[in-house]
């Protein structure tokens, strides 16, 4: 039947040049040619009670770019005000602001505090961005780095680390001396930059060129974040995303900080949690950018049964272990040892001087030992303070894997290295306290998500920041239960499916979570594909089959984005090659096999006999992830471009410029009441719908509003995801292989949406309840997101 999806309103269409590729010129960028009165009401940002500010109600991802190529600044952003009020979020979410290192294509190397980039448009632009947005009903969410600052070329371009490096063997005498974490001694009284020796500073992970700042000195607090209040104070920023806290040394203390000078603002902290782990309930922000609510949304779509089958397969053939926690010590290890080397021998010299200055080898070995099996980036402990149990359960269970690795007569030495780490005993020592701490968050990023996640390969959609790759699968009860705590204790926190970090983007994993469905199908095709030719792959076992999957899941790919990915894999892994020590013999042997790959046209035609086949599983993944998290509780942000199918891969493949003229053209399609014609369209219908939804709606949605699990009964129960959030009922299909091979729907399951009559926003069918069969709310979509019949919006 026809779809009335003009059923939310949208933006009328605006009177100006769509943005594409080219990027408008001035006059279109800094004239409001839409002004308030011309919005429909639901475009604009909804006043909560007493006049207080609405929530947020969803969120876009842009990646700002001032260099020449792929520029991106504030007035082409702003040129999307239109685009994305109708698309429906409140929020418009931009990385780093501020003036960057020349030739930075991202803002997280920061030179200078107190200015606007001058690249992305300097402070003119930037005021005339958020009255554009302020005009469409949107607000801001800005990304800020308190962690570091760029060590740029030349040095002097960032002024306070110039002043350091201006007084040679005094720099600590210097009054700037306090902004930088800089271990004096070592050093002889100057910092010693990378490629001069080793760093004596804390760095950003293990890059040179990133100098750790020490947000914990109120005077470089204060002046490293001046503007950024101003812009808050003045209106112009309503949100502050906070980059990697893990790298502080007290972030619950920035956290409080920054909370009293910004009193109002949305604050979320980049904060990756494993496991069980749970975000520290005392730390004053709204939650995380989402990396949590990722594994568990994707995990509802991995099939669980297909976990033997394709773990044997891998095992034979790559020789590889059948679990992760071996590659992922190895991995650390190895990490410990090369690229954070001087972090880890800054912290063993200040164990040194605890324990009297001697060198003491088994102590020193407990330490590193402790560090590789910590189960979680962190643990936070406060000089001063008593450990909380958080962090007393975390430095237990890493010292129970640690004793696995030491001989008996080393497990006193790890214990004293316990207590040092949680403040206890006679010696207690706050820099060590802050030092293991700093030490522990980037070994666990460097180790796991940027070398052991490219080395073990056996599902590579599980290989994604804050993910656990030895997880296979979620089950909805999990699942459910996530969303039940999120909607209690973190209502305002992000959700994400793709951020400018992942390692591949939504739809890349969706299509591979089809594998877990077709495990011997899947089997079968890698190995016809490695026998294809005569001549032997020259790529490692992993490598070989990481590539398999990469050309599945992202097909087609041009040879430049895969070589472009292929290089970043190899080197990651670090295990035949790295960035460091580059053996460009194997990277162009690899190279080369996969140029071979895409030229062989019999070849390419197999694969994509196999892709296509996939397709209509795929459709079903890409469409229920979406809505999913999109309805499920914490505020859903969109990944600039991911309203259309993401099949992006690690950066910079997935910062490339994005073309919102289509995207913009799509949206006006649907919203004059035409039919989606391929799943670019279907996503966006669920996007922007599912969106408009929210906005008009916080109260179904945000703080306040449960997560309440719709059940299912009958043959195919398991196949449908489903929550009520409010009024509204968000329904999903999972599994699509198993549900074809029982036969589809067959009007036997029935879902309990506990009440009569309801609307499908995103198909205008209407279904009476309480009772609902699958196989007609299903018919026309794999998704359904009800409201109450009688709802008009």
């Amino acid at each position: 039947m026809p779809m009335p999806i003009d059923a939310i309103p949208a933006e009328p269409a605006p009177e100006e040049p769509l943005p594409g590729d080219e990027p408008p010129d001035e006059e279109t960028v800094s004239e409001d040619h839409l002004d308030e009165q011309t919005l429909t009401e639901d475009s604009r940002a909804v006043p909560g009670p007493d006049g207080i500010a609405a929530p947020p109600t969803g969120t876009y991802r842009l990646q700002l770019r001032g260099t020449p190529e792929g520029r991106f600044g504030f007035a082409e952003a702003a040129a999307l005000a239109p685009y994305l009020s109708s698309l429906g979020v409140s929020h418009v979410y931009l990385s780093p602001i501020l003036q960057a290192a020349p030739g930075s294509a991202h803002g997280y190397d920061v030179i200078d505090h107190s200015r606007l980039s001058d690249e992305l448009g300097g402070p003119e632009a930037f005021g005339a961005m958020a009255a554009r947005f302020r005009a469409h009903g949107l607000k801001v969410l800005v990304d800020i780095v308190p962690n570091h600052m760029a060590i740029p070329a030349p040095p002097d371009l960032n002024l306070p680390l110039a002043a350091v490096l201006a007084e040679g063997a005094d720099g600590a005498g210097s009054p700037f001396a306090k902004w930088f974490d800089i271990d004096w001694a070592s050093g002889g009284g100057r910092i010693v930059l990378g490629g001069e020796g080793e760093p004596n500073y804390r760095r950003f992970f293990d890059i040179d060129g990133l100098i750790g700042l020490r947000q914990e000195d109120p005077e470089v607090f204060e002046r490293t974040h001046a503007l950024l209040l101003s812009l808050v104070e003045e209106g112009l920023v309503d949100g502050l995303r906070v980059d990697h806290p893990d790298g502080l040394a007290d972030p619950r203390g920035y956290l409080r900080r920054l909370a009293d000078a910004a009193p109002g603002a949305w604050l979320l902290v980049e904060k990756i949690t494993e496991g069980e782990e749970r975000l520290p309930p005392d730390w004053p922000c709204a939650g995380t950018t989402g990396y949590d609510s990722l594994g568990m949304v994707g995990g509802l779509f991995v099939d669980p049964a297909g976990e033997k089958p394709l773990t044997e397969y891998y095992v034979a053939l790559t020789g590889g272990p059948r679990d992760f926690g071996e590659v992922e010590r190895d991995a650390r290890l190895h990490v410990a040892s090369h690229g954070l080397k001087p972090d880890i021998d800054r912290l063993v010299r200040v164990l040194r001087r605890i324990v009297g200055g001697e060198r003491r080898p088994g102590l020193e070995r407990a330490l590193v030992e402790l560090l590789i099996a910590m189960p979680v980036y962190r643990a936070y402990v406060v000089p001063g303070e008593d450990a909380p149990q958080q962090a007393v359960d975390v430095l237990a269970e890493a010292a129970r894997r640690a004793r696995a690795h030491l001989p008996e007569e080393l497990h006193p030495d790890l214990e004293t290295v316990v207590e040092l780490a949680l403040g206890r005993g006679e010696r207690t020592d706050a820099e060590f306290i802050v030092r293991f701490q700093q030490t522990s968050a980037p070994l666990a990023a460097k180790g796991v998500e940027d070398t052991a996640f490219y080395r073990w390969n056996r599902m590579a959609a599980l290989n994604e920041v804050g993910g656990a790759p030895d997880r296979f699968s979620v089950s909805p009860e999990d699942f459910h239960a996530h969303c039940m705590r999120l909607a209690r204790d973190w209502p305002s926190t992000m959700t994400t499916l793709s951020t400018h970090d992942t390692k591949r983007e939504e739809d890349v994993r969706a299509w591979l979570s089809v594998l877990s469905e077709l495990p011997g199908e899947w089997t079968e095709a890698v190995e016809r594909w490695r026998n294809w030719g005569s001549a032997p792959s020259p790529l490692e076992p992993d490598l070989e089959y990481l590539l398999w999957q990469t050309l599945v899941g992202a097909w087609p790919l041009t040879p430049g984005r895969l070589e472009e990915f292929l290089i970043k894999a190899m080197r990651e892994a670090k295990t035949r090659t790295s960035w460091l020590d580059a053996d460009l013999a194997y990277e162009e042997a690899v190279l080369e096999y996969a140029r071979g790959v895409l030229a062989d046209p019999d070849l390419v035609t197999d694969m994509t006999s196999f892709v296509r086949k996939l397709a209509p599983y795929a459709r079903v993944n890409t469409l229920g992830q979406k809505l999913v998290q999109l309805a499920m509780p914490g505020v859903p942000d969109v990944y600039q471009g991911c309203e259309l199918t993401g099949l992006s891969l690690v950066d910079p493949d997935n910062r490339r410029p994005v073309d919102f003229g289509r995207r913009r053209e799509h949206l006006f399609r649907l919203d004059t009441g035409r039919l989606p014609k391929e799943v670019d369209d279907e996503k966006l219908l669920v996007t922007s719908r599912t969106l408009r939804l929210r906005r008009a709606h916080p109260e179904w949605f945000g703080r306040g509003a449960g997560h309440e699990p719709i059940a299912s009964r009958g043959p195919a129960a398991e196949h449908v995801v489903g929550f009520a959030r409010g009024d509204a009922v968000a329904l999903a299909t999972r599994l699509p292989v198993g549900l074809e091979r029982r036969g589809g729907w067959d009007h036997r399951t029935r879902v309990d949406v506990r009440r009569q009559g309801w609307r499908d926003v995103l198909t205008g069918c209407t279904h009476m309840g309480p009772f609902l069969d699958a196989a007609k709310v299903f018919e026309h979509l794999p998704v359904a997101l009800l409201v109450p019949r009688e709802m008009n919006r």
